[in-house]
């Protein structure tokens, strides 16, 4: 049978993602699906870069504004939503289009993944957030040898899940299954230099529309500064602003330096994909479907 065809426009932060999948959508008769861990939560708007209602230009986004930010949403909840809103769009005799820069998010769905079913350890995943990335891969090595070679030895946050499942299970399953799409990666890239003046223009902007009003109402309403920083980037820094621990100059040049170590991360992750076409945005694109 068939595989339904789908595209992927994926990239580090601050690329374009967003207003040059909105010009693909229109031009190929899409839908946009976001792959953004962030932007899933409500009312996270300027603190995540979300996509406006004026910036969509009538094309029909999905996948933001899903989740409650007090909770937390998982990859295998953005794939169920995911897979069923690709089914919807295909129905309509529309081009769903992926778009985003969360890694594992895109992976989950071009590869179909299925992610076990081990419930968060709260007390475990506090005792082990004090531990380095090095220590934490050393304990992922004697637990698992198979998955400390895939998992991404620097990120503190995938250790320490992939140590979560492995005192579960005994081991991190195997998590590829057949692909269900036929998909197409299309990768922006920008020259460094390029990027990193667009990231600090880009969070000035943000910062200057009301980025720090946008924290501080939700705070306000619920949201637990713990629970920002554990959101990460802006909200871990706009949480330690708001609590006075870091002048408004350090949240800015802590918060720049971290989205840079941020995209720094995203590259390395897809990297590794050998499967994207990369291509730089301000050049123009000949895809047909």
């Amino acid at each position: 049978m068939k595989r339904p065809k789908i595209l992927v426009i994926l990239g580090a932060t601050a690329t374009g993602k967003s207003d040059f999948a909105v010009k693909i959508a229109k031009r190929l008769n899409g839908e946009i699906i976001s792959a953004d861990s962030r932007q899933v939560y409500k009312g996270l708007d300027l603190g995540t870069g979300k996509i406006t209602k004026k910036e969509m230009r009538g094309v029909p986004h999905w996948l933001l504004d899903v989740a409650r930010p007090r909770l937390k949403f998982s990859v295998a909840q953005y794939k169920l939503l995911a897979d069923k809103k690709i089914v919807e769009i295909i129905k309509r005799k529309k081009l769903p289009i992926i778009v985003g820069g969360t890694g594992l998010y895109i992976k989950a769905i071009v590869d179909n993944i299925n992610f076990p079913e081990v419930k968060p350890n709260l007390k475990l995943r506090k005792k082990l957030a004090k531990y380095s990335a090095q220590k934490l891969f050393n304990i992922i090595k004697k637990l698992d040898p198979a998955r400390a070679k895939t998992v991404e030895s620097k990120n503190p946050r995938r250790l320490i899940r992939a140590i979560e499942i492995a005192k579960v299970l005994g081991r991190v399953p195997k998590l590829k299954s057949k692909p269900q799409y036929d998909a197409i990666q299309i990768g922006l890239i920008l020259p460094d230099e390029e990027l990193k003046k667009k990231i600090y223009k880009r969070l000035i902007e943000r910062i200057k529309q009301g980025m720090i009003a946008e924290a501080k109402r939700s705070h306000n309403n619920g949201l637990s500064f713990r629970r920002m920083e554990e959101l990460g980037l802006e909200y871990k820094y706009l949480a330690l602003y708001l609590k006075k621990k870091i002048t408004k100059k350090e949240m800015i040049e802590q918060l720049y330096k971290a989205i840079w170590d941020y995209v720094r991360r995203q590259k390395v992750w897809f990297k590794k994909d050998k499967r994207i076409t990369w291509i730089n945005p301000h050049k123009k694109l000949n895809l047909t479907f």
